[in-house]
């Protein structure tokens, strides 16, 4: 058996041959591990970046709001390099701009206590069909209440479990709190993953009489400011007799004001003579028609707000239009808290 010395001098010429494929595979096998830890540490960059992305997607102050001429008509076809947004005097980069209802988050909130729920329950394919013409994308829930709010339909991409809900049997001799099922409405909005682009709206179905809410009215408004979310209110008065004739009884302070001071609409559905009618029809499909033209020429801008505003408290918006106009936005301020 040759010495291991005498074997490395055997295998000499045979090492000097060897040698030029030997580098030459690791050179190949270096190129590999440096593409692979290239490749890498891109990949980890990468997925870095898109968590800040998300991260700053969930961040994104977003602002529905209308522009309105001198006469109070609404103004269409702006586009983004036409706005301007800021805070506290500091300009912010307009990250997201969208027009109409490509993305909409829908909840139906009906009163189970009064005559609204009759009306609302013989035309659920009227109402439905407004949720049908926004985008794919779109969802809707539907809550119903009289003294408490429940969830009769969670919010799905598909209205089948919504067409369900819209069926329900009278509750006769309870009380109704309509502020406190739009507080459970707005909190439901809260509860889910929403995306910052999508436009969340509130119908609300009721005789407007109040009696059981413990909390106000301005309250419900002043969350749904900040929170960007309009709510449309479809009025079906109760007439009594007063002054020696039949008139809508008031509605609950604030009743109307959810719409007027939350970017929505107030609608009186039917009067008089539909309420005397042994029928007791009200044709709902023009409300409901309105509803989306209204929405479809409403505007939503979004910013990601600077680190300084991560602070818990409320900062304002102030939003301009380069062109003769009126902006009203239906957000008036946000709220981040600090991750630390």
């Amino acid at each position: 058996m040759l010495a291991p010395s005498a074997a490395l001098q055997l295998n000499a010429p045979l090492a000097r041959a060897l040698r030029p494929c030997f580098f030459r595979s690791a050179l190949t096998c270096c190129s590999s591990l440096f593409f692979i830890i290239v490749f890498v540490n891109s990949a980890s960059a990468q997925e870095l970046s898109e968590g800040e992305v998300l991260k700053s997607r969930t961040d994104m102050v977003t602002v529905p709001f209308v522009v309105t001429d001198a006469r109070g008509r609404r103004i269409s076809g702006l586009q983004q390099n036409d706005l301007a947004i800021s805070s506290e005097g500091k300009p912010q980069r307009i990250e997201f701009f969208s027009t109409g209802t490509s993305r909409v988050a829908l909840v139906f909130l009906l009163d189970a206590s009064g005559s609204a729920r009759e009306y609302i329950g013989n035309q659920r394919e009227a109402a439905l069909s407004l949720f049908t013409r926004f985008g794919e994308k779109s969802e809707v829930a539907v809550l119903r209440f009289n003294d408490t709010a429940r969830i009769a339909a969670p919010f799905l991409t598909d209205t089948q479990s919504a067409r369900e809900a819209f069926v329900f049997p009278a509750t006769p001799e309870r009380h109704t709190a309509i502020f406190d099922a739009a507080m459970a409405a707005l909190q439901l909005f809260s509860e889910r993953r929403t995306d910052p682009s999508e436009r969340r709206i509130i119908i609300l179905t009721s005789d407007g009489l109040d009696t059981a809410s413990r909390v106000k009215g301005s309250d419900v408004i002043q969350r749904a400011r900040r929170e960007g979310v309009s709510f449309y209110v479809l009025h079906f008065p109760i007439y009594t007799p007063q002054r020696g004739r039949l008139e809508p009884r008031p509605p609950a302070r604030d009743f109307r004001n959810l719409a007027e001071k939350t970017g929505g609409q107030y609608f009186l559905a039917g009067d008089l003579q539909a309420a005397l009618s042994p029928h007791n029809h009200v044709e709902l499909a023009p409300i409901f028609n309105s509803i989306e033209e209204d929405l479809a020429s409403q505007y939503l801008i979004g910013f990601y707000p600077d680190e300084k505003f991560r602070d818990g408290l409320s900062h304002p918006i102030a939003l301009s239009v380069k062109q003769k106009g009126r902006v009203r936005p239906m957000r008036q301020d946000f709220k981040l808290i600090s991750d630390h």
